[in-house]
């Protein structure tokens, strides 16, 4: 996106400017967190949010970051530790094989690697860069937005905690294809799991723009509206779909609410990674009655 993209996007939509603004001021707010969590939340989602009595979906994620602190979740949230607890909980079958890792961009053996890979910034969410063909993959680029991205704390602008004291690395995993030589991160399947149950799922597609799909169970389409436009038509049901459901049970158990992401090739499905804010907690439903609603099924440890 250019700057002048930027410009008017910011231009055009001030409520952005006011959620970046205190992003960057979230220091100030470094011992009063609720304080700063309220004035975002009602930012974002329109209302205020009431963190002694919690109820809607997004006021128990938004507790959770400030009381549920179990020590296991920071691991899980590693992208590079959470490999191997994956493989003791499930079987290493289900786990993109690893190729490398390393604390710096400049540490980066490329020359150990394969003709495709996929680098990966273990601490934050969506620092993802594939390259498909190493005799043109822009190094020094990808380095660049690496280094930017291993210097952030993803913890403090949405105050997730299971990221702060997460080692900033940068690994390399497989580039897991299909027949068709797709890459293995078009579709993603997130399972909603609630003290080790899966409720819901939705799916989302790799594009320019950003769909959300949502299904029960029994894979039947469910109207939960998160803000984003719904897919046509609708998706096909992954062949491994009850077989992520079961996994994702296994993974998710004694959690209050974890997403469990997966993502399919070949029919095999692969863990993804787990997220214990879906959007941070701070992206608001298209009604408070289904916010009220989805928060019914998570059952706080209060």
């Amino acid at each position: 996106m250019s700057l002048k993209t930027k410009i008017n996007t910011l231009f055009h939509n001030p409520r952005r400017v006011l959620v970046r603004s205190l992003e960057s001021a979230s220091f100030l707010f470094k011992e009063d967190s609720e304080c700063y969590l309220q004035l975002r939340f009602l930012v974002n989602g329109g209302y205020r949010l009431n963190l002694k009595n919690p109820q809607t979906f997004n006021e128990k994620l938004n507790w959770m970051k400030l009381h549920y602190h179990h020590p296991q979740l920071p691991l899980m949230a590693d992208k590079y530790a959470v490999k191997q607890f994956v493989a003791d909980r499930i079987g290493r079958e289900y786990v993109v094989e690893n190729l490398g890792v390393w604390n710096a961009s400049a540490e980066i053996d490329f020359d150990s690697l394969p003709k495709k890979f996929v680098l990966k910034c273990t601490h934050d969410s969506g620092g993802v860069f594939i390259c498909k063909d190493k005799s043109s993959f822009d190094r020094e680029g990808v380095c660049r937005e690496i280094d930017r991205k291993l210097s952030r704390n993803y913890s403090s602008p949405g105050r997730q905690w299971v990221y702060k004291d997460i080692p900033p690395r940068v690994l390399a995993d497989k580039f897991l294809e299909d027949g068709n030589d797709t890459a293995a991160v078009n579709l993603d399947y997130k399972f909603w799991c609630f003290d080790g149950v899966p409720r819901l799922m939705y799916i989302t597609i790799k594009d320019e723009q950003v769909f959300e799909n949502f299904y029960d169970m029994d894979f039947r389409p469910v109207e939960i509206d998160h803000g984003f436009s719904r897919h046509q038509p609708e998706f096909e049901k992954p062949k491994s779909f009850e077989l992520m459901r079961e996994l994702a049970a296994k993974l998710s158990a004694g959690i209050p609410f974890v997403r469990v992401d997966f993502f399919e090739i070949g029919g095999q499905p692969y863990f993804g990674e787990f997220t214990f804010y879906d959007w941070g907690g701070l992206r608001p439903f298209r009604s408070y009655a289904q916010d009220l609603e989805l928060g019914g099924l998570i059952h706080l440890p209060l």
